[in-house]
């Protein structure tokens, strides 16, 4: 079961990004492939989500995926309910609204920290006073979040019914009845109304304000009854000059608000943000209301991207396959009329094999592959004219890197170590993509290193997409029949971002280096001017 956002945040101010892929193997993506498909910027490009803890949910969804096809199925469904009734949709958006206004409140209860009596709070995290504003205002954001969902028609699509049930159990928890008051300070700790109607103790009502009317009547009471029944020399005040030597009393103010408030602060209120911020039924209520923004912030990207966009067809099958017709990256494609799409299919052939001189667009369109499946299986829309795809149980992008000191195993070895992680985690519904294969070796040993990887991934059954220069590797699969041949596609020099069939045998090394100003001409004038 996924970790809640409150449980991300148990140690530190709430953070958007507190989620982290799991370890190679554990989960859909891992840490290599969450860095180089660029899933931070994928997250800036479809977050449109107005709570810190929708876009913490959103964020979550992406850094640790689903892999289950009726869970995604159920989310799509969500959103086409959304779609199809503006009615809810709109309740769910004013629900969301007010959440984003006054969530800071909660998250200040739990986490703020106290400065004590006569502090002076400098920046979001503190806490002035004893914290009876914070308290009520923190406690009143999950009890209205409760009373709007109680008061909204219940959905009719399964996970958003589920998200609506999840928020409406809570009025029936421990944390909900203490938030609701009254609290009660026992012997035996602190208890809610229905625990103290079991038995009868002695018991301290807490309420949230410094000034306690029966408290202060009593003392008050206690005063004026020594001094009548009991006229001493200690107490020689009539009756009629009570309300004048009251002024006397003042003073005692400056012992009282410590007191009480101290009391309050360390005996009520810390206690019970303790228990609010451990409660699994607290940080469930919370996450159902960042998934309501998660479905929201999918239909904003969907209605701001500047293209077409659609769900998904999720198909299952055997092994991992897609379909894609006019596919555009999800960050460079937004808000750009002129991204040029692609057409993409691989299904029964299993491995692609693209080729193409640099800056043609090959890594590009790779990361525009896996970043749409990343987005199908958080349930989002993708930049597409269509869409049929399968489940990826594991989404891997390797790409070279460069090895580190205490490697020992050099550029190859420390490729070959990564690419040997994702062959032994990869299964026949997994998404693979190789940047290049067995750098830093000999032409010699990178051709069998690379056709013995490669051999190895196609015979496992998942999808396969190897970039590559080395055309004589791909005449090699393409004669064994082995594999689908493509490559960017050029026009006078220039790239058109157009992935055709073909297999690409030119370089164009020197444009490149005449572009950034290091090429052979360059480097001669560079040498003359020094000389």
């Amino acid at each position: 079961m996924k970790e809640t956002i409150l449980q991300s945040w148990q140690n530190a101010w709430p953070d958007v990004k507190s989620s982290k892929p799991l370890e190679t193997g554990a989960g859909v993506i891992d840490e290599s492939a969450f860095k180089t498909i660029e899933v931070d910027e994928v997250f800036e490009a479809i977050n449109y989500a107005s709570t810190i803890v929708g876009q913490a949910v959103l964020f979550r969804a992406l850094t640790q995926p689903m892999d289950a096809l009726a869970e995604i199925k159920a989310k799509q469904e969500a959103v086409e309910e959304l779609r199809r009734k503006p009615a809810l949709k709109a309740i769910i958006e004013r629900i969301v609204q007010n959440a984003a206004e006054s969530e800071k409140s909660f998250y200040l209860l739990l986490f703020g920290e106290f400065l004590g009596s006569f502090g002076t709070a400098r920046d979001e995290h503190e806490i002035e006073g004893f914290g009876y504003l914070q308290y009520k205002r923190g406690v009143r954001f999950i009890l209205e979040l409760v009373e709007q969902i109680q008061a909204s028609e219940s959905p009719q699509s399964s996970y958003l019914k589920g998200i609506f049930e999840k928020i409406k159990a809570f009025a029936g928890t421990r944390p909900y009845s203490l938030m609701q008051g009254p609290v009660y300070i026992t012997e035996n700790g602190i208890q809610c109304k229905e625990e103290r109607s079991e038995g009868f103790s002695p018991a301290i009502i807490f309420k949230p304000r410094i000034f306690k009317p029966l408290l202060i009547t009593l003392f008050f009471g206690i005063i004026w009854a020594l001094a009548h029944f009991f006229p001493t020399a200690m107490f020689k005040v009539s009756v009629e000059a009570i309300p004048t030597a009251s002024i006397f009393f003042v003073p005692l103010l400056l012992i009282y608000f410590p007191i009480i408030g101290g009391f309050d602060r360390d005996s009520c209120i810390i206690p019970l943000r303790n228990e609010f911020k451990k409660s699994k039924a607290v940080a469930e209520t919370l996450d159902a209301l960042g998934q309501l923004d998660e479905l929201l912030s999918s239909m904003k990207f969907a209605d701001t991207f500047g293209g077409k966009m659609v769900l998904p067809e999720l198909v299952d099958a055997p092994h991992h396959r897609i379909n894609l017709t006019d596919a555009r990256n999800p960050v460079l494609g937004k808000h750009n009329k002129n991204y040029v799409g692609n057409d993409f299919v691989l299904e029964d052939d299993k491995l692609v094999l693209i080729t193409g001189p640099n800056s043609g667009g090959k890594t590009a369109f790779c990361k525009t592959i896996t970043q749409i499946q990343l987005l199908a299986q958080i349930g989002c829309y993708v930049p597409a004219k269509s869409a049929t795809l399968t489940v990826a149980d594991k989404i891997f992008y390797q790409a070279p890197e460069i090895s580190h000191l205490d490697d020992g195993e050099g550029r190859f070895g420390t490729e070959l170590k990564r690419t040997r992680d994702i062959f032994l985690a990869s299964t026949a519904k997994s998404l693979v993509v190789l940047d290049e294969l067995s750098e830093g070796t000999t032409i010699e040993e990178k051709m069998e290193s690379s056709s013995n990887v490669l051999n190895g991934f196609y015979r496992k059954g998942n999808s396969t997409i190897l970039i590559t220069h080395n055309h004589q590797l791909v005449d090699n699969f393409v004669a064994q029949g082995i594999g689908l041949p493509r490559q960017v596609e050029f026009a006078n020099d220039a790239p058109t971002y157009k992935l055709i069939e073909g297999i690409s045998r030119v370089s164009h090394a020197d444009r490149v280096a005449k572009k950034i100003g290091f090429s052979k001409e360059d480097i001669d004038h560079y040498l003359s001017d020094t000389q």
